[in-house]
């Protein structure tokens, strides 16, 4: 597989084709975005700090593709994306989300990014301790009776009050075991069909850590400013909860490689690696960028929206966040800004703010031409989707061309009648048309059923051709 670091903006422009009808300017710019910064990591580090990302302000109506844009380049891209709506956000001192929380939770994708990379390097490792842990339990060995007591200080805390610490969850040590020859010869056989699949299906109990919750809450966001996470700072007082869960073995192969490959990486690596890879590939899509735009008329909403545009300028200038891995430089993050601007323009956005996106690109309106490829051409389009859906009750359901230019063209008609919502309206005028049938699909068991012209006159024609019908139903 190519390395997706390396792709040339034509077939960047060409993944996104899989998916995206139209929208060329747009994918275009954004492609060449990328390229660039696959540029930059080539030239002499002189040179390197010189060049900064150009951002880009996507405008359009809503449902023309640029969200799905933004979300399938985090598919495509080696790189941490962040998509987060301008609205969640509100100026320092008052209630809500500060800017800076974007830039610590792209770190937090970029840690998931670098984990799953150093977890596929250790995988067989992994796998094989994995394997072992699971054969361990298949055939367990004989318990001897512990007579000292646990290194672990809470565990002995709960021993000298008479409880349990294995019931307590402290991680109290295991029981030695004493393994026979006879088991020794079981778990390596058991080990030899684990690996080759013939237990797959078997059920089996395991001992597994409980995964940490993350703190939540504006206690742990202030603390989070401060680089400092409540749910690290808490779980350093305790050992990890073991629980016991009952699955299948092809499941807890799974289960167990994720944690015996956890244990075979070095955190603060990871966390290293994750911050730089932020820095200078990390993408943040700012969405509803047009719903803090300020307009001439007055007043603390007005006040309010030019607030967040303060707080967010130094983040897309350049500034230092700190977070709990580290302090990050948000320097060389590629921005990308969208908005349909339908009420406000982007010269309403702070001139310096406007400054920071210098890339504009205008996404067009779609046509019914463009309706039809929606539903046809896209690797899973709206029609595959439901084909498979209702595949799933043994109903085959085809649609004739001459029903998918009807349904496009009644998109249209609405999108120009009542509100544009783009490709959007495909979504509602589908699930009419199909209710009935999805809803019968469960008892026919079996069929075929063509979707023609006619039968999709006869289902929305009506509502489509009454206005007040379709303003509410399509």
């Amino acid at each position: 597989m190519q390395n997706t670091k390396e792709l040339t903006p034509k077939e960047i422009v060409k993944r996104l084709d899989q998916y995206i009808i139209g929208q060329g300017e747009a994918k275009k710019a954004v492609s060449i975005a990328l390229r660039n910064r696959y540029r930059r990591q080539l030239i002499e580090p002189e040179m390197q700090k010189e060049i900064t990302p150009k951002n880009i302000l996507m405008i359009g109506p809503t449902g023309v593709g640029k969200t799905e844009i933004a979300r399938r380049l985090a598919d495509i891209l080696y790189a941490p994306f962040l998509k987060v709506e301008a609205t969640k956000f509100t100026e320092v001192g008052y209630v809500g989300r500060d800017v800076e929380s974007m830039v610590r939770d792209l770190v937090e994708a970029s840690i998931q990014l670098v984990r799953r990379e150093k977890r596929s390097e250790v995988h067989a490792r992994a796998e094989n301790e994995a394997v072992k842990r699971i054969a361990k339990a298949l055939a367990p060995g004989i318990r001897k009776e512990k007579t000292q007591q646990s290194s672990n200080p809470f565990a002995q805390f709960y021993q000298s009050m008479g409880l349990d610490p294995n019931q307590m969850n402290l991680g109290a040590e295991e029981p030695e075991e004493e393994v026979t020859e006879e088991i020794s010869s079981k778990r390596s056989e058991l080990v030899d069909q684990i690996k080759r699949g013939v237990l797959d299906s078997r059920e089996v109990e395991i001992q597994v850590e409980e995964k940490q919750q993350k703190a939540t809450g504006p206690m742990n966001d202030q603390f989070e400013q401060m680089g400092i996470d409540l749910s690290d700072t808490l779980g350093a007082f305790k050992s990890p909860n073991k629980i016991k869960r009952t699955m299948t073995v092809k499941e807890a192969v799974g289960v167990l490689t994720e944690e015996e490959a956890d244990k075979l990486i070095e955190s603060a690596d990871i966390e290293s690696e994750a911050i730089q890879l932020a820095e200078n590939n990390g993408i943040i899509f700012l969405d509803e960028i047009d719903k803090i735009a300020s307009k001439d008329e007055g007043g603390q909403a007005q006040i309010s929206r030019e607030g967040v545009q303060r707080d967010i300028l130094p983040i897309v200038e350049g500034s230092v966040v700190r977070t709990k891995y580290g302090n990050v430089k948000t320097d060389y993050i590629l921005f990308i800004g969208s908005g349909a601007f339908h009420t406000s323009t982007p010269s309403d956005l702070i001139p310096e703010l406007q400054g920071r996106f210098p890339i504009r690109v205008e996404l067009d309106d779609l046509t019914a031409d463009e309706f039809i490829k929606i539903l046809t051409e896209p690797k899973n389009s709206l029609i595959k989707q439901y084909q498979a859906l209702l595949s799933t009750e043994n109903v085959d359901v085809n649609f004739t061309m001459d029903a998918v230019e009807e349904l496009a063209n009644i998109a249209q008609k609405v999108n120009e009648e009542t509100d544009n919502i783009g490709a959007r309206r495909l979504h509602t005028i589908l699930e009419k048309l199909l209710e009935e049938l999805l809803f019968e699909a469960s008892d026919m068991q079996m069929g075929e059923v063509n979707i023609t012209k006619k039968y999709v006159q006869d289902k929305i024609g009506h509502i489509a051709e009454d206005h007040d019908l379709s303003q509410y139903i399509l």
